[in-house]
């Protein structure tokens, strides 16, 4: 998440918001968002993780690292999965592909 805040100037000029959420309680969720300038919802839930499409792991009971792409009127423009600490969205590959996209859709206007 430290990799967003640094780049939150650059996502913030494209009109992108970030915002995460944990099944953390409400002070451990704080002690990880101290530093940050983007909400961190604490507290989430199986049907939390099923109202946003997450995986949700049954044997340490907590929601998968799930990342999404969402357009501002709410579709899906690309996600990521895994159930590891590696394949995560990497700041800066994110930035450079909303501002390709962004590039593209300025392209055909």
């Amino acid at each position: 998440m430290a990799g967003y805040e640094a780049l939150k100037e650059e996502f913030a000029a494209l009109g992108v918001s970030v915002f995460a959420g944990t099944v953390d309680s409400q002070e451990q969720t704080a002690e990880v968002a101290a530093d940050l300038s983007f909400p961190v919802a604490y507290g989430m839930t199986r049907d939390d993780a099923d109202t946003i499409g997450a995986w949700w792991e049954e044997r340490r009971n907590h929601i998968q690292p799930s990342e999404f792409w969402l357009t501002g009127d709410g579709r899906v423009l690309g996600s990521m999965y895994s159930n590891l600490p590696i394949g995560r969205m990497d700041p800066k590959e994110t930035l450079s592909l909303i501002r390709f996209i962004d590039g593209k859709r300025k392209n055909k206007q």
